[in-house]
C-alpha cells in the first residue's frame, strides 16, 4: 500500500511527538491489519510489511495450498496450480503462500478503523514514553505552572503532562494561584488506564535532602551525606549529616557562610526552621544530638523494642519535648527509635519506686536494684515474668543459674503475697489474695465515693429541686442534655423515659410530674400562667400558705370551686403532698367557700 510522502510523514510525527519511527511503523501495520480483517472476515491472515525501499505498506493475505479442486474456502485455501503461478515451481502442497493485496479494495469505513488504530496505537506510544521518561525522572526535583485546583489537590503543567500534588504533600499555610510557577518533589509515577499520573510533592522529607543536595556541593560529590531526615513540613525538620572527609565540618558544609546554604532552603521551605545534627553511630550521643537544643542528663537504653529514656534538668523538661511534643517527635523520626522525655525530678522518684521494689527481692542489693533499673526492670513483678536469657548479661547476673535464681526468688516473693506496695499517694499496701467479699467491699466504697464526688458537682444544679432528684439523678440527666427544669419538662414523659439511661422508669415518670407541677409554680409566681384565677382569694384562707397555693394552681386546680368539684380522696392523690396536710386544705377551702 502506497502512502504519498510515507516516509517524510513517519519522521516528522516521530520528532513532533517524541515516538521512535519504528513504534509508528508497528502501529501502522497492526492498523492496517485491523482494517483488513474488518473487510474481509477474522478467520483471514493477513500480515504487514514496511517496505524501506519504496516506502510502502505491504499486505499479504496467507493461504494454505491444496490439491487442485479441494478448495473448501478460498479466503484460506489456494489450489497447487494457482499458488506456482504466483510463487513460482517449488511450491509444496500444505505450503503458506503470500498473496500481495490490493490497497483499493478497502472503502472508507476500512479507511476510518485503520486511521482509530494507528491514533490510540500513538496515544498508547505517547503514554508509555512519559511513564518511561517521569519513572526515569523519580526522586528529582522539578518545576511547572499550576493550573487548576481539583478537591484541594494542585494540578500542574510540567510540559508533555500534568502533575498532582495531593493535599497531604502541600505545605501547611502555604498559598497556591494559578499561573505560579512551583518547585516540587517528584514522589512518584502510577500507571492508570488514564495514563502515567505524576505524584508531587513539597512535604515529604526527601524534598528537603534533595534540596540539600542541589544546594551543598560537599553532599552532591559525596563528601558529606544525608543519614536521615525528618519534618513538620511548614514548622521546623531535622537531618542528621555525616562526613567521610575528617577535614569537611558536614554541619558547616550544610549551613554555608553565615549560613547563606541554609537559608536559601529555609526560604524555599517559606521559613521552615532546619536543625542540622551531626550523625553519630553511637545511638545514645545520636538521640542526644537530636533532642537540641535541650541538654540531656541521662539516657536509658532498650535495645531490643529500640527504645529510650532521656532524662533532661525539669527546667528544660519543655525544651525538650518542644510545642505539642514537635521536638522529642522529630527526634524520634529521625533516629527511627522510640523516645521517651523525663525531668530529673520525676526520674529520681521512679527510681526510688523501682528501688523500694526491687529490694524486697531476696538477697538484691541496692547496687543489684539499680543494674536492674538501668535495664528496663522497675517492679519485682517484671523481674518474676522476666526469662532467664533476658537477665543474663546484667551486671551481677553473669550465667544462667544466677539469672534464674534471682527470677525464682522475685515469683517466690509475689506467690507468697507479701510484696509491698507503694502507692501515687506515697501510702503502701500489700499486694496478698484478696477475698470476693474484700474486693466487694472495695467496690462499692469506691462507688459510694464516685456519688459522693457526683453529689458535690451537682448540688448547684436546679434540678436538685424537684422532688424525687438525687445526684446520680442528675448526672442521668445531664448525660441526655438536660440540665434545666424546662428541659426537662419540654421534653415529655415518653421522650424522656427513651433518652435517659434510669433502670426504675417509673421513678423517671414521677421526677417528670414534679418537674411539671415546680415549673408551673414558676409560672404562677412570674404570672405567667392563665386561668389562675383565684390566686388571691385563695392566698387569704390562713390554713393555705403561698407553696400551697403556688401547688393548688400548679396541679390544675385554677379556682376554689374546682377543689371543691373533687373527692377528698382524688385531691389528696393529685396534690402529692402529705396525707394529713392535703386533707387540712381540703376542708379548709370547703369551710372558707360554704361559711
Amino acid at each position: 500500500m502506497m502512502f504519498e510522502e510515507l516516509e517524510r510523514v513517519i519522521e516528522q510525527f516521530g520528532k513532533d511527538k517524541g515516538i521512535d519511527k519504528k513504534m509508528i511503523i508497528e502501529a501502522i501495520e497492526a492498523a492496517l491489519v485491523t482494517a483488513a480483517k474488518k473487510k474481509m472476515g477474522p478467520h483471514v491472515e493477513i500480515e504487514a510489511k514496511y517496505n524501506e525501499e519504496n516506502f510502502e505498506i505491504e499486505l499479504f493475505q496467507y493461504k494454505t495450498v491444496v490439491e487442485d479442486g479441494d478448495v473448501a474456502d478460498p479466503d484460506i485455501e489456494v489450489e497447487l496450480t494457482e499458488a506456482k503461478k504466483e510463487s513460482g515451481e517449488d511450491v509444496e502442497l500444505g505450503d503458506s503462500i503470500g498473496v500481495k493485496l490490493d490497497s483499493e479494495i478497502f472503502g472508507r469505513i476500512a479507511a476510518q478503523t485503520a486511521k482509530q488504530v494507528i491514533n490510540q496505537k500513538i496515544r498508547d506510544a505517547e503514554r508509555e514514553i512519559i511513564y518511561s521518561e517521569f519513572l526515569a525522572r523519580k526522586g528529582e526535583i522539578i518545576s511547572g505552572i499550576i493550573r487548576r485546583f481539583e478537591r484541594g489537590t494542585v494540578v500542574i503543567d510540567l510540559g508533555k503532562t500534568e502533575g498532582y500534588m495531593p493535599l497531604k504533600e502541600q505545605i501547611p499555610g502555604e498559598q497556591y494561584r494559578i499561573g505560579d510557577r512551583v518547585q516540587s518533589f517528584l514522589l512518584d509515577v502510577l500507571q492508570t488506564p488514564k495514563g502515567p499520573q505524576i505524584i508531587l510533592s513539597r512535604a515529604t522529607p526527601l524534598y528537603l535532602i534533595k534540596l540539600f543536595e542541589m544546594e551543598v556541593p560537599e553532599i552532591y560529590e559525596g563528601i558529606v551525606s544525608i543519614k536521615s531526615a525528618a519534618r513538620d513540613p511548614g514548622s521546623r525538620a531535622k537531618i542528621a549529616v555525616s562526613s567521610k572527609d575528617k577535614d569537611i565540618d558536614p554541619v558547616g558544609a550544610c549551613v554555608g557562610i553565615r549560613g547563606a546554604r541554609v537559608q536559601n532552603i529555609v526560604s524555599e521551605l517559606k521559613g521552615e526552621r532546619i536543625d542540622i545534627i551531626p550523625y553519630n553511630s553511637d545511638i545514645a550521643k545520636f538521640v542526644c544530638a537530636a533532642i537540641q537544643p535541650a541538654e540531656v542528663s541521662k539516657v536509658l537504653i532498650d535495645e531490643g523494642n529500640r527504645y529510650m529514656e532521656v532524662i533532661v534538668p525539669d527546667s528544660q523538661l519543655s525544651l525538650a519535648i518542644g510545642r505539642r511534643g514537635q521536638n522529642v517527635r522529630l527526634a524520634a523520626q529521625l533516629t527511627g527509635w522510640k523516645i521517651d522525655v523525663m525531668g530529673e525530678t520525676d526520674m529520681s522518684k521512679r527510681y526510688d519506686d523501682a528501688k523500694f521494689s526491687l529490694t524486697q527481692i531476696p538477697n538484691i542489693s541496692e547496687t543489684l536494684a539499680t543494674a536492674l533499673f538501668q535495664n528496663g526492670y522497675k517492679t519485682i513483678f517484671e523481674v518474676a515474668e522476666a526469662t532467664a536469657q533476658e537477665i543474663i548479661g546484667i551486671p551481677g547476673f553473669d550465667n544462667e543459674e544466677q539469672a534464674q535464681t534471682l527470677i525464682n526468688s522475685a515469683k517466690e516473693m509475689v506467690n507468697s503475697g507479701k510484696v509491698i506496695i507503694k502507692t501515687a499517694d506515697e501510702k503502701f499496701t500489700v499486694s496478698g489474695k484478696k477475698t470476693a467479699d474484700e474486693l466487694l467491699r472495695e467496690e462499692m466504697q469506691q462507688l459510694m465515693e464516685r456519688e459522693k464526688s457526683s453529689s458535690v458537682d451537682s448540688s448547684d444544679s436546679e434540678l436538685m429541686k424537684i422532688r424525687g432528684v438525687g445526684p446520680s439523678m442528675v448526672k442521668a440527666l445531664n448525660n441526655a442534655g438536660v440540665d434545666t427544669i424546662l428541659k426537662l419538662v419540654g421534653t415529655g414523659k415518653d421522650a424522656l423515659s427513651q433518652s435517659v439511661e434510669w433502670e426504675n422508669k417509673d421513678e423517671l415518670s414521677a421526677v417528670y410530674e414534679n418537674a411539671v407541677i415546680l415549673n408551673n409554680e414558676n409560672l404562677i409566681e412570674k404570672g405567667e400562667m392563665p386561668g389562675f384565677t383565684d390566686a388571691e382569694k385563695l392566698s387569704s384562707i390562713p390554713e393555705l400558705t403561698r407553696s400551697v397555693v403556688l401547688r393548688l394552681g400548679a396541679v390544675g386546680y385554677t379556682n376554689a370551686e374546682s377543689i371543691l368539684a373533687t373527692t377528698v380522696e382524688d385531691f389528696k392523690t393529685k396534690m402529692m403532698i402529705d396525707e394529713k396536710k392535703a386533707e387540712t386544705v381540703y376542708n379548709a377551702v370547703k369551710a372558707a367557700i360554704q361559711g
